[in-house]
């Protein structure tokens, strides 16, 4: 055979293995949201979430694809102070990551895909707030990670995007990463009544479990009680916050902390950090500011003690 026509045979055969290849991996690549899959439960699930106590949320479990929320939970990064922020005071011993860039990349697929406009829409009809705008910023939220000894005690959120004055909050999306979790570890998100008087749903942060719920200024919630998992595991969460851009700026409020009934002297503390927090967010608000700062002289404060 001719040489020349040798080299282009063998040349061609080899972008066609090239090119079955790249199909293949199309073709194998992890579905990441099976929109379509959801947007068929809507008709049960909307009314599951309007009519859910003590306000709306549901329990969506098995919300990714079991091999993207395998591929997530094993690229969850471990805390480290390069772009950590380490929540650390009275009401709560948690750590976050809301760097985008910082982000292993397939964690940022998942994201990405969550905050798409597609899946926006999806939660909005979930919930019957339309309009709702994802925060690409991930303010106070991205992935969450709390060790053995954490806690978060029971709060109703922010009210406002701490840099765009006419976002209001609305909707929490919490997905856990948690294989083998039990019981025993606690950790779980408790729902608590608007007038704080009894807790009304203990939520388990079990792997692959998606908890949607409206963030209004009375939906309190938290994880009160500390966590015992192994010195060696932690509770990882991907959390994903949603605005609606009001014509009149809402009301603002800060992170609300309450005290449990049974907290007793607990609740002068509570109340105390509650105030200075109140008081940070309006610095925040007004020069800009970022939680590394703060986060960095906890850690520092913390790792003293």
């Amino acid at each position: 055979m001719n040489t020349k026509l040798s080299l282009f045979l063998d040349k061609k055969n080899r972008a066609g293995q090239t090119q079955v290849w790249k199909n293949s991996m199309k073709k194998t690549a992890p579905l990441i949201f099976d929109l379509k899959y959801w947007e068929n439960q809507l008709v049960k699930n909307e009314f599951n979430y309007s009519d859910a106590l003590p306000y709306p949320y549901i329990i969506l479990d098995d919300f990714l694809p079991v091999e993207a929320a395998k591929k997530a939970m094993a690229a969850f990064p471990a805390v480290k102070d390069d772009g950590w922020i380490h929540y650390l005071h009275v009401n709560e011993k948690k750590h976050g990551l809301n760097k985008f860039d910082l982000m292993p990349p397939f964690i940022r697929e998942v994201i990405q895909t969550l905050n798409h406009p597609d899946t926006v829409a999806f939660i909005s009809r979930l919930t019957g707030i339309p309009n709702l705008l994802a925060d690409d910023s991930l303010e106070g939220g991205g992935l969450h990670q709390t060790c053995r000894g954490g806690f978060l005690n029971v709060h109703a959120d922010f009210t406002v995007h701490p840099h765009k004055r006419h976002w209001r909050r609305r909707v929490n999306l919490l997905l856990y990463l948690n294989e083998d979790w039990e019981a025993s570890y606690n950790g779980h998100l408790e729902l608590w009544s608007r007038d704080m008087a009894r807790c009304e749903k203990k939520i388990s942060p079990i792997f692959n479990r998606c908890v949607i719920f409206n963030t209004d200024e009375d939906s309190y919630h938290g994880v009160p009680e500390t966590i015992l998992c192994p010195e060696d595991q932690t509770r990882k969460s991907i959390a994903l916050y949603y605005f609606t851009e009001e014509e009149k700026a809402p009301v603002l409020r800060s992170t609300n902390y309450k005290a449990r009934p049974g907290d007793g002297l607990k609740a002068i503390p509570i109340w105390i950090d509650k105030q200075l927090i109140s008081v940070y967010t309006t610095l925040k608000r007004k020069l800009g500011l970022n939680d590394d700062t703060i986060s960095k002289f906890l850690h520092r404060f913390n790792r003293k003690k």
